[in-house]
């Protein structure tokens, strides 16, 4: 009886240790996925924000490991929105946010530290009123990876998929926001799938998925949604910018029914007229219609698009002297080679070392992975296909819901133009509510103009950025960032 009371007492103390073992090494996994960063190569001193950076597996055995940047609320983190950022392309970086659009640090053109781009803190940072996760997704963007060749490919609709399962996730791994307001937010290409997550999220509580994930709603930054639509508006943003003449827009709207996007190649009249057109915007920048001209390849249908300009470039071999030098950035102003700094910070070993990067998972990190990158009119590309053609009806959806909505467009956007963005709002049929084509205002000044409207519990409020691109976050940052303080706090635009 002795003997039995030993053994019974060893497989108890053996069972207790195993759990114990369990335990912690499920810990070890999750810390492992986590990586909380003090410091940033490029940065003098301790980050005076919390960073935390990491891994969240998503998909059919967690094979698509996507990685994401998370800093919390400079301003009160237990009650500020958590916001999900994605930078478009699809298959660009969420770090293109991170410096030039959104984040809390800036690159120091020309300036360096420890061999990499300095960087400075950004005074107009959304970090200052939101928790903001910046994320690589789909599959294969900057730091994300997968564990099997059938994850590499990816679609919007797939990608949204994924993007819901890795919010649901990080909350449950980060339960201290439970209760925070959630939003869907992103740029560019991002307007196709930000209502497909959105919907997706609000499905998954219907469901009772756990968590429960607060989502309040969304915000699109000249958001591509009705991609036909869109393409086709640039004629008449054209003519209202003066860039063609009020002969040729009237010519080739009636001798093109409306259709420049997929005009009838056998239309002779209507080819001429697009050609002509093309004469006249070829030279301009279609992404700020004031900057320099990089490309010279833009045209009605395809417009050049510099952030993927120098992405197939490796910037190993002698970074500092492939990029400009401070003397010559004024006078050389070309946005794109700006980005060839965030290449070259990204791709040093100590920068990913810092961050946590999962060693021989990525090879080389790109500003946008051309491997997905839209160009309209092709359905796929090697590793995405583009299976949404229009995300309108997701948003007809979602206005049947308990829902917040916010567009802004730059104004001087001719890849994805405010006309074509205000003619798919109001094909919603929503109600006008207090303001109509209202300016909106930032230190005294008119920072561009709003319209607000309603049905029963959803509202949306659009807004142009006077003076802004594409996208409108880069070129307008204060007026921007005073724009998403205001509608975070649910206070009027």
């Amino acid at each position: 009886m002795h003997i039995e009371k030993q053994n019974t007492s060893s497989l108890v103390t053996m069972s207790t240790l195993f759990l114990v073992f369990i335990v912690l090494l499920c810990s070890s996994t999750l810390i492992a996925s986590q990586t909380i960063v003090k410091a940033l190569p490029g940065y003098p001193g301790p980050l005076p924000f919390k960073l935390e950076t990491g891994y969240i597996g998503v998909g059919a055995n967690e094979s698509v490991q996507l990685f994401y940047y998370f800093v919390e609320s400079e301003g009160n983190p237990e009650e500020d929105p958590l916001i999900v950022w994605l930078a478009g392309g699809p298959g660009c970086g969420s770090l293109r946010a991170f410096f030039y659009e959104i984040g809390p640090m800036q690159i120091q053109y020309g300036n360096y530290m420890d061999n990499v781009p300095a960087l400075a803190l950004d005074p107009n940072s959304w970090t200052k009123v939101a928790n903001v996760i910046y994320l690589d997704a789909p599959a294969l963007t900057g730091y994300s990876y997968t564990t099997n060749p059938e994850s590499v490919r990816s679609s919007d609709t797939k990608s949204a998929l994924q993007t819901a399962e890795f919010l649901r996730k990080f909350v449950r791994d980060h339960p201290k926001f439970l209760k925070n307001p959630i939003y869907v937010t992103g740029i560019s290409y991002s307007g196709i799938v930000i209502p497909i997550i959105t919907e997706e999220l609000y499905k998954g509580n219907d469901e009772g998925l756990e968590p429960f994930v607060n989502i309040q709603g969304y915000m699109g930054a000249n958001p591509l949604t009705d991609k036909t639509g869109d393409i086709n508006s640039r004629l008449e943003f054209a003519y209202r910018v003066a860039l063609i003449p009020v002969e040729l827009y009237e010519a080739t709207t009636k001798d093109c029914n409306g259709d420049y996007a997929e005009a009838d190649s056998n239309n002779l009249q209507c080819m001429l007229d697009i050609n002509e057109v093309n004469k006249r915007v070829g030279p301009i920048n279609m992404q700020q219609i004031l900057d320099p001209d990089c490309e010279q390849a833009s045209n009605l249908v395809r417009g050049g698009n510099p952030v993927t300009m120098g992405n197939r470039r490796t910037l190993r071999a002698d970074p500092i002297k492939m990029l400009p030098a401070r003397s010559t950035l004024k006078d050389t102003f070309c946005r794109g080679d700006y980005y060839n700094y965030a290449t070259l910070w990204a791709n040093d070993e100590n920068v990913m070392k810092t961050l946590g990067v999962r060693e021989g998972t990525v090879k080389e990190w790109l500003l946008c992975n051309l491997d997905m990158n839209y160009i309209y009119g092709i359905t796929s590309m090697p590793q995405y296909e583009f299976n949404v053609r229009s995300s309108v009806a997701y948003h007809e959806r979602l206005t049947k819901r308990n829902c917040r909505a916010l567009i802004f467009s730059g104004d001087h956007d001719m890849t994805i133009p405010h006309v074509g963005t205000r003619t798919w709002i109001n094909s919603l049929n929503l109600t006008i509510t207090t303001d109509n084509w209202a300016a909106w205002y930032v230190n005294g000044q008119a920072a561009g103009y709003k319209t607000t409207y309603a049905r029963d519990n959803y509202t949306l409020a659009f807004a142009t950025v006077k003076g802004a691109g594409h996208t409108a976050p880069e070129f307008n940052p204060a007026e921007c960032f005073e724009l998403a303080k205001r509608w975070f706090a649910n206070k009027p635009i």
